[in-house]
């Protein structure tokens, strides 16, 4: 997504004009040459959903991240002023023809930038792989170019690193995603079409939402917002009033191809995880229970005659997955009930760890706040009766297996 600023460009290579990905009228707000697509619905929590520092000096020690909490009042030149030195413009190139355009923020003052997986990443030739180059650009109009610490695709966030050798960084403090409000004012600031340094500002129109990812899984816990966001906003950041970060925005909705008032961003404490393992070993790893499910509610287990009014009602369950493992049990009989067709006569997944599955990504948050490995204690209701089942959480693979 080729576009000017206000200053004298430098000549770089073509990017192609994004194609805009509709995948169920969903679009990956970022850039690409048509390389970045996202994965289908695949998961572990709802049938279309689950989950889910900063400076490295001589002794290699990662910095610190700030993290601070929502302040009152909305000031968006404020906002703008604070938040906008540390907003960068990415160009990767991954080939002779092929070049993407995205946004990216400075985290800390050691030249570490997050940005989404998407913007630095091709699958073209069928397997995720990083760009050849890339380059960010600065508001001063430096442009460096950048190593790839890492990508995430499950979570579409990666890290970069720059040498900030000569000029100021202006490191972005992470705002706390989980006091959002549905209302509460936000910013964001991106290159829409390549237009850098762009202003938009809006609301917070849900919380908890689940959205594409670049693999079969859903990211859970994304922010909507109703701030326009357009192909090149994408890993820009989503802001508070006090110009900390709420999220990486990452996708819209639309049937156009461009913003229609919804808008997605990655929540901070799903970038927090991600860049924490991307520092270390330039790959992120998620826990996996292996079931898809379905979020019961009042009329449906009356439907079903079951004890509870609440809980994920398993439809299929991953072979030799670790649910599957633990005797967890999928459904085995087809049911339309309100117009929506679902796999009944499975078990019922009504707590991880004492805590209640209620919503449709509550069993996919629980899970994700594990490590492969982890060992829980998963509350059922199994023909008509209540039991506890040990389950040892495995890898995520790059696809559920089920879907």
């Amino acid at each position: 997504m080729r576009g000017t600023n206000s200053g004298t460009r430098r000549p770089w290579p073509p990017a192609a004009l994004a194609l805009l990905l509709c995948l169920t009228a969903v679009v990956i707000a970022g850039c690409g040459s048509g390389n970045a697509t996202p994965g289908g619905a695949g998961d572990e929590g709802s049938t279309a959903a689950t989950s889910t520092e900063a400076d490295t000096g001589d002794t290699g020690e990662a910095p610190e991240v700030a993290i601070e909490t929502s302040s009152p009042g909305f000031d968006a030149v404020r906002v703008f002023e604070e938040a906008s030195p540390g907003v960068v413009t990415i160009r990767s190139i991954f080939g002779p023809g092929s070049a993407a355009e995205g946004s990216g923020f400075v985290v800390n003052d050691a030249g570490e930038i997050v940005t989404n997986a998407h913007v630095v990443t091709d699958e073209s030739s069928g397997t995720r792989k990083p760009a050849e180059e890339v380059f960010v650009e600065f508001p001063e109009h430096n442009v460096v170019e950048a190593e790839i610490v890492g990508f995430d695709p499950f979570a579409d966030v990666a890290l970069l690193k720059v040498e900030p050798d000569g000029f100021e960084l202006h490191p972005l403090k992470l705002g706390n995603d989980s006091t959002l409000e549905v209302g509460q004012p936000v910013a964001a600031i991106g290159s829409p079409f390549g237009e850098e340094q762009s202003l938009s500002v809006g609301v917070v129109s849900a919380i908890n939402r689940s959205v594409k990812s670049l693999t079969q899984f859903q990211i859970v816990g994304a922010i909507q917002t109703d701030a326009s966001i357009n192909p090149g906003n994408s890993g820009g950041p989503l802001l508070d009033a006090g110009a900390r970060v709420l999220g990486i925005n990452q996708q819209i909705e639309t049937s156009s191809g461009s913003n229609s008032g919804v808008g997605f961003a990655v929540p901070t404490s799903a970038i927090e995880r991600s860049i924490s393992q991307l520092r270390k070993t330039g790959t992120a790893e998620y826990a996996y229970i292996g079931v898809s499910s379905e979020s019961l509610y009042p009329q449906l287990a009356e439907k079903l005659g079951l004890d509870t009014e609440f809980g994920g009602l398993i439809a299929e369950i991953v072979p030799g997955g670790p649910a599957d493992k633990a005797g967890l049990e999928g459904g085995n009989e087809k049911l339309v009930f309100q117009g929506q067709p679902y796999r009944v006569g499975g078990d019922v997944i009504l707590q991880v760890d004492g805590k209640d599955v209620v919503e449709v990504n509550d069993l996919a948050q629980l899970v994700s706040e594990h490590e492969p490995g982890d060992k829980v204690e998963v509350t059922i209701l199994h023909d008509g009766k209540r039991k506890q089942v040990e389950v040892t959480l495995g890898k995520r693979p790059d696809t559920p297996g089920v879907g």
